[in-house]
């Protein structure tokens, strides 16, 4: 896979995204993503700040069109801790954790978000409203119960699968409830 290949994936996926009735200014997307998975590696053995740069730059132009707050995953040796802009964290009211990502522990792509915020800190979990998991990372911990995957028809990155996936609110009561006015 080239960098640019991947970068026009990576465009088409946000297209997709863009097109989607699930994104709304204000609402939180966790990325999870093997930049190893990617380049055809097991996941965390060969991560890529190449990749990484243009899938940031791709979810930071997503962001500023669509008003949807990017929120990164850090790898399992930071516990899949979240990288995130301070001011989110301090509007979600979500205690920070001492931590930096570095591409052994964090993962290529939470590492390069974290070196390109404004004023990143990690938290230890998140509640995001949708997800997209690029390489099996196992973004559904940080996902609102109910998640509804999302068939997009760009299935892989790279050699990486893609998950996507939306959330909705539970439905409750029973055979009298009415769910939608």
């Amino acid at each position: 896979m080239t960098l640019e290949t991947f970068k026009s994936d990576v465009k088409s996926v946000m297209d997709e995204w863009r097109q989607s009735y699930t994104v709304r200014p204000g609402k939180i997307m966790i990325i999870g993503c093997s930049t190893s998975e990617i380049k055809g590696e097991a996941i965390g053995s060969a991560g890529s700040s190449d990749f990484a740069e243009i899938l940031f730059k791709e979810l930071k132009a997503f962001q500023q069109d669509t008003g949807v707050h990017i929120v990164f995953q850090c790898c399992e040796h930071l516990n899949r801790a979240i990288v995130l802009e301070r001011s989110l964290q301090q509007t979600l009211g979500i205690p920070e954790v001492s931590a930096v990502p570095h591409a052994k522990a964090g993962g290529s792509m939470a590492t390069y978000a974290y070196h390109h915020m404004d004023e990143p800190v990690l938290i230890e979990s998140i509640q995001a409203d949708l997800g997209m998991d690029i390489g099996d990372t196992l973004i559904g911990m940080h996902l609102k119960p109910v998640a509804v995957p999302i068939r997009f028809p760009i299935k892989t990155l790279g050699d990486a699968h893609v998950t996507y996936a939306y959330t909705r609110p539970k439905l409750i009561g029973g055979e009298r409830a009415i769910y939608h006015a």
